[in-house]
């Protein structure tokens, strides 16, 4: 997937050379007055991409459109080229994963994800079954309650209940929640594989740490709208506006920071104990200069780096301007 910038649209568009997995074309969803999500319009292929969004954003109800749960009240949604909303032969290429606790705690995972697997009509709905639940690390709790799982647990049943039916495109809805450190990080580089095999994979999630680990492609909703698409990097890039600081550490900071404050790329420079922190609105033009900077002021450069180049950084931006 990559990412075009139209300045006379808003935010950053998706486009994808190959047919998109998933697209929505100026797609609306509202309830009575309530405008939850407001002409939205992307695409995405292959590979993982993050669902950013404030509370309340529509991050849900863009979910739920793509599932088929909700018919768009405007615009188009096409999953696989088609309108998911009531048509069960899309259901059969979705893995979704809810929010929302929906499993009976009374069944046991392998009846979870069997059930699932019954469901979407596979001829082997145990071996599928125990397929899925060896993909998430579930294999020594299969036959125990759910109702006995940790919230962790229950969030990697739910995950194998989605991939049962091996779909091509997976929905999942904040699939971290309760997750411990290290079935976190179990569960991105499963995310990791499922991409590489080819599949679409759109997750919400509210911490953006998760979404930097698993990649870099992201969709942020502010106010039911689409504030920008693609690669967080790129559009970190594009922001004009914002100051781009730089950390630095040379041979002799003190004597660097005279020439550089020297260059109209420079807007401010701090000398700290940790070295020199940089302000500049023109970063190509900067990293062309900080090379022949630290040349002509006869110190050698120990370590330049973007301080503020995260996907957190990007997306206090997004959702506050």
């Amino acid at each position: 997937m990559t990412a075009q910038v139209d300045p006379e649209v808003n935010g950053l568009q998706v486009r994808s050379e190959v047919a998109p997995a998933i697209e929505l074309v100026h797609a609306a969803r509202w309830y009575g007055n309530v405008v939850a999500v407001n002409d939205v319009s992307f695409s995405l292929g292959a590979g993982v991409t993050g669902l950013l969004g404030p509370n309340g954003a529509g991050k849900t109800t863009l979910l739920h459109m793509l599932a088929g749960f909700l018919a768009p009240s405007a615009g188009s949604v096409h999953i696989l080229g088609r309108s998911p909303h009531r048509d069960p032969s899309v259901y059969r290429q979705i893995g979704l994963v809810p929010e929302r606790e929906a499993v009976y705690p009374f069944l046991t995972g392998r009846d979870y994800v069997k059930f699932n697997a019954r469901l979407q009509g596979l001829r082997d709905p145990d071996g599928a079954a125990r397929a899925a639940i060896a993909r998430v690390g579930l294999e020594d709790s299969m036959d125990r309650q759910i109702g006995t799982y940790s919230k962790g647990m229950r969030q990697r049943v739910k995950v194998a209940g989605s991939l049962v039916h091996d779909p091509q495109v997976l929905l999942l809805d904040e699939p971290f929640n309760g997750m411990d450190p290290r079935q976190r990080i179990a569960m991105m580089d499963l995310l990791g594989v499922l991409a590489d095999e080819g599949r679409t994979i759109l997750f919400s999630s509210h911490i953006l740490e998760e979404v930097e680990r698993v990649g870099t492609e992201i969709l942020v909703v502010v106010a039911g709208r689409l504030a920008a698409s693609g690669d967080f990097r790129a559009i970190r890039a594009l922001m004009t506006d914002r100051p781009h600081n730089i950390s630095i550490r040379s041979s002799d900071d003190r004597r660097l920071a005279t020439t550089l404050m020297a260059d109209p790329a420079v807007f401010a420079v701090e000398l700290t104990p940790a070295g020199l922190c940089v302000q500049t609105a023109q970063l190509g033009a900067f990293r062309r200069l900080i090379a022949g900077a630290s040349r002509a002021a006869g110190v050698r450069l120990l370590e330049v780096t973007p301080a503020d180049e995260s996907l957190e950084s990007v997306f206090d931006y997004l959702v506050r301007r």
